[in-house]
């Protein structure tokens, strides 16, 4: 069974290893990688928040900024 701080961790390493894959694809200018990147951060911030845990600190509002998806 996974305690509460287990669960903390591991979605503390997912967000911080999807902020650093986003800001891969955005370095390498691939747009629709960024999307997905940005699909799954917000995806793994809203759980946290269904799960009440504060994530104040972990992702810089300015990281969530969408660019449009451009080919």
């Amino acid at each position: 069974m996974t305690t509460g701080r287990e669960f903390v961790a591991v979605l503390r390493g997912r967000v911080t290893a999807t902020v650093d894959a986003l800001a891969s694809a955005r370095e390498a200018g691939l747009g629709h990688e960024v999307e997905l990147h940005l699909g799954r951060l917000r995806d793994l911030l809203e759980l946290a928040e269904r799960h009440d845990v504060d994530v104040a600190g972990w992702v810089d509002p300015a990281v969530l900024a969408a660019e449009p998806y451009r080919d």
